[in-house]
């Protein structure tokens, strides 16, 4: 399927990890903490982890670790539609198209749940048509974007003249927890929040259009403990293990090699931490992952739309080269999908 447009949003109120730790380091939620886990909080937060600043869709960072269900709940009900929505208006104008245009619409998340899901929400706020096919992806974690693709392709195989909507979209803030876990407390010093939507179609818009194919996956079930939400008190709560970068690098590894070692020129890799980064570049020797980089420095891991985030970033300075669009997560599994310039 070809690409028609991408575009990207987050939320305006913009943190850097060093006010992080202020806000944290001055609120009373932190007082509950052990004098390890402050620690732990401050290194992360003060030194250099791969990330400058991150978005947040509440200015009052300090109040979400005190948050009941109820509010963390509201905080996504009302935020996540707000945000797909932008990401999508602007992904439409870009491609010169109406809502009405749209075939389908996809959306994945996975740090929130409404039933109906995100696309009632996001269809009727943009008017688009009663019978768009709907469908929303839930549970996948991190990696989401990539399987949302996939299924935006098959809808495409199906009814070759149509346009598909794909949007991810995460309110990480509203599923922030903290107790005196490692995992849970970096989770808390790495996720933000973040929305990308983009439009595809079954032929080329124009001669510049990208085309994606080539999807594959990897589950590795024995591994879901590692990395995945459970509740607490009825809150969502991240399980980070240690292990997660070198799990992580070697199914990214594992697909890699999987397809015969691929011949590509740039590896677009879900910007997870910059532990996990610096794992995939130990297994896969040669690639820079300097888009992911940048995605991490400028917005923290946003879970599934920043793999996304990086092709955009990728397409600021377009190359004819073959490019390997590579995401993780929850499952824990891997996804991976071939970018291939202009025919």
């Amino acid at each position: 399927m070809y690409l028609q447009s991408l575009t990207t949003a987050v939320p305006p109120h913009r943190f850097t990890q060093n006010e992080c730790w202020d806000i944290l380091n001055g609120s009373e939620y932190t007082r509950r903490l052990g004098n390890r886990s402050l620690a732990l909080l401050r290194k992360v937060l003060t030194t250099d982890n791969g990330i400058a600043c991150r978005h947040f869709a509440t200015p009052d960072v300090e109040r979400i670790f005190d948050q009941c269900v109820d509010q963390l709940n509201e905080t996504f009900r009302r935020e996540a539609p707000s945000l797909a929505v932008r990401a999508l208006r602007e992904a439409l104008d870009h491609a010169s198209l109406r809502p009405a245009d749209l075939d389908a619409l996809m959306i994945c998340t996975c740090t929130g749940y409404l039933c109906p899901g995100l696309s009632s929400y996001v269809s009727e706020s943009l008017g688009i048509r009663s019978n768009a096919f709907l469908q929303d992806m839930v549970g996948l974690g991190c990696g989401a974007a990539i399987p949302t693709l996939r299924a935006a392709g098959n809808f495409l195989a199906a009814n070759p003249g149509a346009r598909v909507g794909v949007v991810a979209v995460e309110i990480c803030s509203a599923a922030f927890y903290l107790d005196d876990d490692p995992g849970v407390l970096i989770s808390a010093c790495l996720f933000s929040d973040g929305a990308a939507a983009s439009i595809w179609a079954g032929r080329p818009a124009d001669p510049s259009s990208l085309r994606i194919h080539g999807f594959d996956t990897v589950h590795i079930p024995e591994d879901r403990e590692l990395l995945r939400f459970e509740t607490r008190q009825g809150k969502l709560r991240n399980k980070l293990a240690k292990a997660v970068p070198l799990k992580a690098a070697r199914a990214v590894g594992a697909l890699f090699l999987r397809n015969g070692g691929l011949r590509i020129d740039r590896i677009l890799a879900h910007p997870g931490g910059r532990d996990v980064l610096l794992a995939i570049q130990e297994r896969l020797p040669g690639f820079a992952l300097a888009e992911s980089y940048d995605v991490l420095r400028n917005f923290g891991n946003m879970s599934s739309p920043s793999v996304l985030f990086t092709l955009r970033e990728a397409m600021k300075n377009p190359a004819d080269c073959e490019q390997w669009l590579v995401a993780f997560g929850a499952g824990f599994s891997c996804h991976s999908c071939r970018v291939s310039p202009p025919e």
